[in-house]
C-alpha cells in the first residue's frame, strides 16, 4: 500500500511537470491527448467513455461508446482494445507514447517483465475491456502506474486506489 501511495504521488505531478516543460497549459495537454488519441485509437473520446481501474492482482482498461446505438463506435473499441492486448502482450507500447507524446510510467519494466502480465481482453455491451493480470510486485507497481497516469492524463475522474474485487 505505501509502495502503491508514492507511485500515486509521483504519478499525479507528472502531467503537470510534463505540461511545464512543454510550455503547454494542462486544458492545451489535455487537447493534444484527446487530438492523438482519436487519431490513434480511431474512435471519438466525445463519443466513448474510458475507464482506468487499479486491483490488487492488476488492473483494467475499459472502454465504451456513451450511446448503445452507436455501433460504429462499439466495433472500433472492440477493434482496437483487441489490437491493443496483443501488441501490450508483445511488449510494444507505442499507441501510448504515441497518444501522451510521453513514454508513460511503468512502461520500461511492463515491457522488460512482459512475460509476467496476462492481458486478457472481452468484450462488453457497449465496448471492450483489457484486464493487465499480474502476480509479481515489481509488475504490479509497474502496471499501476501506468493505470494511475492514464487516470490523471485521461482526467478520467477513476479513482486512483486498489480495489480489492473486480466490478463489472
Amino acid at each position: 500500500m505505501i509502495r502503491t501511495a508514492i507511485l500515486c504521488t509521483a504519478v499525479t505531478l507528472l502531467p503537470a511537470m510534463y505540461s511545464a516543460h512543454q510550455d503547454l497549459p494542462q486544458s492545451d495537454r489535455k487537447s493534444e491527448v484527446v487530438k492523438r488519441g482519436d487519431h490513434v485509437m480511431g474512435f471519438s473520446h466525445e463519443a466513448t467513455t474510458h475507464h482506468f481501474r487499479l486491483f490488487k492482482d492488476g488492473g483494467e482498461i475499459a472502454v465504451s461508446a456513451n450511446d448503445a446505438k452507436d455501433k460504429s463506435s462499439v466495433d472500433q473499441i472492440r477493434t482496437h482494445l483487441g489490437h491493443i492486448a496483443q501488441m501490450f502482450a508483445d511488449g510494444n507500447f507505442n499507441a501510448p507514447m504515441i497518444i501522451h507524446d510521453a513514454n508513460p510510467p511503468g512502461v520500461v519494466t511492463m515491457t522488460r517483465l512482459k512475460g509476467q502480465i496476462r492481458y486478457e481482453f472481452s468484450e462488453t455491451d457497449r465496448g471492450a475491456r483489457i484486464r493487465l493480470v499480474t502476480a509479481s510486485p515489481e509488475t504490479m507497481d509497474a502496471v499501476h502506474a501506468f493505470l494511475l497516469f492514464q487516470i490523471i492524463d485521461h482526467q478520467t475522474g477513476d479513482a486512483p486506489t486498489i480495489s480489492a474485487i473486480r466490478c463489472f
